[in-house]
């Protein structure tokens, strides 16, 4: 059985196992299969080697470790590593070498915490399959004719492919519990604020938030009590957080917890061998002790309109300074100064990218804002709302992660609203701020993973865990 990061870390600490051992029979993976698989950007194998030295001289010296002493870790191309490359996948930024740590990297390497490498992602974080990155593209390792998801889809797979025990991506309608559906792990989106997003570089600012993948729920509540906290960095970070051990509570059993399933999550387009699997973990839960009642939330059918609005707005916000003179690729193909913005960000961003922007654009410009963005707004309000009286009935809502199956690589990249309609049952967590989780469920009858969300209130992510955990035990589910 595979250790869980604590019991790593405690290995280590007593002297019986060495980092440098541990992060050497990763690299080992690494080098057998990343040819295949193609989950990093970026490799840092030698200077985590050189790390994992110096936690292991420490240990002999008998000095204090972190948390994460010698532990290797891969993280999203999009989240600031000073020194090393973060190119967000993109042309645009393909020569971006940050000068400093964002925030989550600063909490993880004060841990002791060991970076691997930098993992592929869609172009600046805008897909749900890994297939538009610029560089190269990801392979589901469960099934390398299939997509792992995206947009984390690299830190999804570098942790089903054992490249390393956990990584950090980012979510910003789906984009961590959706890949961690498609490839068999666990994906936490936490609650907008609780980690701070200081050195992510941003898609839909109102809507990203970073959160790990892991092996196990009981290691995805171990790295939220590091990368969680206020950080004055980060205007949108929750103010006078308290500090919490999400590990504490989670062999407390669930016994009399509430869970809702709204009934909208069963309609048209959902794969039967999904619904199949979800039905017979809500049969888990039941056994459990936990009360589970369906009911309607109707406002969740049109999520899906309103988060493309707005997150196609904020992107095109956000992706206005990439101009070939303030940041970014800039063109060798001008005479003047307008051909050197429009080819700099013509050559300079992907398709999807490209498409995200005119749709942002367009429902921004100036006689379609009320008609389009504004109503999204008022959405995302009404949203919000009916989302807390639902939980002052719930404790939990539980359903799909995604409607289908892992798609086979370039099946759905013809079809970018196909594409879109994958992330029904993710977005309106994002919208609203919610925290929530994806944890495997089963499998398919051709063995490809299936996952199930667990959605919680407003900084509630210690039920979530509660209830992911017990379930997990229950399922004891082998990929």
């Amino acid at each position: 059985m595979q250790m869980n990061i604590k019991e790593m870390v405690e290995k280590i600490k007593s002297g019986e196992l060495t980092s440098e051992a541990l992060v050497q029979s990763y690299i080992e993976e690494i080098t057998k299969n990343e040819g295949t698989i193609n989950a990093f950007l970026t490799l840092t194998c030698e200077e985590a080697l050189a790390k994992a030295k110096e936690i292991d001289a420490k240990v002999k010296a008998g000095e204090s470790l972190g948390r994460l002493a010698g532990i290797p870790i891969a993280i999203k191309d999009n989240i600031c590593t000073e020194g090393v490359n973060t190119t967000c996948a993109s042309k645009m930024l393909e020569d971006f070498i940050p000068p400093y740590d964002a925030t989550v990297i600063k909490k993880l390497l004060a841990e002791d915490a060991i970076i691997i490498g930098k993992t592929n992602m869609d172009e600046f974080a805008m897909g749900s399959s890994n297939e538009n990155s610029a560089f190269k593209k990801t392979l589901n390792p469960r099934d390398i004719t299939r997509v792992p998801g995206g947009s984390s889809g690299g830190s999804a797979a570098a942790v089903a492919a054992k490249f390393a025990p956990v990584s950090l991506g980012s979510d910003t309608g789906g984009s961590i519990r959706q890949p961690a559906a498609f490839c068999g792990v666990v994906g936490l989106k936490p609650t907008y604020g609780l980690v701070s997003r200081f050195g992510l570089i941003a898609f839909g600012s109102s809507l990203d938030q970073i959160g790990p993948f892991s092996n196990s729920v009981e290691d995805s509540a171990y790295i939220l009590n590091i990368i969680s906290g206020t950080d004055e960095y980060d205007s949108t970070s929750i103010r006078d957080l308290k500090e919490i051990d999400y590990t504490a509570s989670l062999q407390d059993g669930i016994k009399g917890m509430k869970i809702g399933v709204p009934e909208e999550f069963f309609g048209e387009g959902l794969d039967e061998e999904i619904k199949e699997s979800v039905k017979n973990s809500l049969d888990k839960l039941k056994e459990l002790g936990a009360e589970v009642e369906t009911f309607s939330l109707p406002i969740i059918k049109d999520g899906l309109a309103a988060y493309y609005i707005m997150s196609s707005a904020e992107a095109s916000t956000n992706l206005d300074r990439y101009d070939g003179i303030r940041y970014g690729y800039k063109t060798p193909n001008y005479t003047n100064l307008d051909e050197l913005v429009e080819n700099s960000r013509t050559e300079g961003f992907g398709a999807e990218v490209k498409r995200r922007i005119m749709l942002g654009t367009y429902a921004l410009a100036s006689g379609y804002y009320d008609a389009y963005y504004k109503k999204a707004d008022a959405f995302r309000r009404k949203l919000r709302y009916d989302l807390k009286k639902t939980f002052e009935k719930y404790d939990l809502i539980v359903g799909p992660v995604s409607p289908v199956l892992p798609f086979k690589i370039g099946e759905k990249k013809a079809d970018p609203l196909s594409m879109y309609l994958a992330d029904i049952y993710t977005i309106n967590v994002n919208l609203a701020g919610n925290p929530a989780i994806s944890i495997p469920a089963g499998k398919s009858k051709e063995g490809l993973p299936i996952g199930i969300q667990l959605m919680g209130d407003m900084l509630c992510e210690e039920k979530i865990f509660k209830a992911a955990y017990s379930l997990e035990q229950a399922l004891a589910i082998e990929l």
